[in-house]
């Protein structure tokens, strides 16, 4: 394990809109107003057809291949993630989220593409004094944490 220590920046409560697409909604977010380090809380309704990440195909085999679901219909969602700059210096988002429809749930990664139906709610909290970002993993292509 390897940790660093972080402290409470500023803090931000963004409303989406019908159509604004994550992870790219708060990845803009975040360079436009300088957030490097965060923490993320999303509450709201994802579009049929958003792209949802929902395991590898085999967790044995590298370079894992995604297995991308297609949610069928309008969705309620909540998701939590981070933002750590990426190797190229820019905010990138990892966000596990989970969508309800009926009595199905579908929980997976953001990172394909999740389009906002009428209602997002997002919780940024900014971190502070943290020197850890994120570093592509040759083995897997997964990138992970790094803290010097």
């Amino acid at each position: 394990m390897q940790f660093t220590e972080a402290k409470l920046g500023r803090v931000f409560v963004l409303r989406l809109h019908d159509g604004d697409r994550l992870p790219e909604v708060l990845e803009s977010f975040s360079t436009e107003n300088n957030v490097s380090t965060a923490l993320c809380f999303f509450l709201g309704g994802a579009k049929g057809k958003s792209r949802v990440v929902v395991g590898p195909k085999d967790g044995y085999v590298s370079p894992p291949e995604p297995m991308v679901t297609l949610l069928s219909g309008v969705h309620e969602a909540c998701g939590v993630g981070t933002i750590f700059a990426g190797e190229e210096g820019k905010p990138k988002l990892h966000m596990h989220a989970s969508f309800g429809r009926k009595q199905n749930t579908v929980t997976g990664c953001v990172r394909m593409g999740v389009d906002v139906w009428r209602i997002g709610e997002v919780v940024v909290l900014e971190l502070t004094g943290v020197s850890a970002r994120r570093a592509k993993d040759k083995e897997t292509g997964f990138e992970f944490l790094e803290m010097p």
